[in-house]
């Protein structure tokens, strides 16, 4: 647990219970958008505000919604919460053989008080979406290798080395909760819609020619 001297915070359990409820049977929330303040707002370390409870349907209703989606990430900002949470999970597809973001099977993780450091210099640039940031891609640098920290809703503290497509959305998603939105720091000559990164660029996620006449920094 979040330590024995950790209080539960009635006024904030009240709030989120009632958020929780706004999803009905079906557990979806809506996804605030880009220009809501609390996507730009540093988050609260999470110490055990919520019941066991409260924090558990929480965390059922960020899945079910960043399943619904779809994501492969879901921060408790974006559905207008201020506290260091985040649900992950991506899993392998047959067509994902050869892809150079190196995807790999991600099981479903809930990430409290997240953190990462990188691990050596290697960064890879390719197009990232974002929930809250619906309908467009844009070319973004990250680190290839990462050790991510964080705990789970049990207050265990893990730390692990991620790669590839895995460390992409463990950065994507800590970001969040610091106030950070993946576009800051894009390419944004790259920006484009989602049908026309499906017309034009899905074959190939960073193509090399296109790459250099749009000026990406690769």
């Amino acid at each position: 647990m979040f330590g024995r001297n950790a209080k539960v915070n009635l006024e904030l359990n009240r709030e989120v219970e009632k958020l929780i409820k706004s999803g009905g049977k079906e557990k979806l929330l809506p996804i605030v958008q880009a220009g809501e303040p609390v996507l730009r707002q540093q988050t609260a370390a999470y110490e055990g505000q919520l019941s066991h409870k409260t924090l558990d349907k929480l965390i059922d209703t960020m899945r079910v919604t960043m399943l619904e989606a779809p994501g492969v990430g879901l921060a408790a900002t974006q559905i207008g919460l201020g506290l260091a949470l985040a649900v992950l999970e991506d899993h392998v597809r047959e067509d994902d053989d050869g892809d150079p973001r190196e995807a790999a099977e991600f099981p479903f993780h809930v990430i409290i008080n997240p953190s990462y450091e990188p691990i050596g210099t290697e960064t890879r640039s390719f197009y990232e979406g974002c929930l809250s940031f619906d309908g467009y891609q844009a070319v973004r640098k990250r680190w290839l290798d990462i050790t991510a920290r964080w705990q789970d809703e049990d207050g265990n503290k893990h730390e692990e080395h991620l790669h590839g497509w895995p460390a992409r959305i463990f950065q994507h998603e800590t970001d969040h909760l610091s106030g950070e939105l993946y576009i800051d720091k894009a390419e944004i000559r790259s920006l484009t819609t989602n049908e026309n990164l499906e017309d034009f660029w899905c074959e190939d996620p960073v193509p090399t020619e296109a790459a250099a006449e749009l000026g990406f920094d690769l």
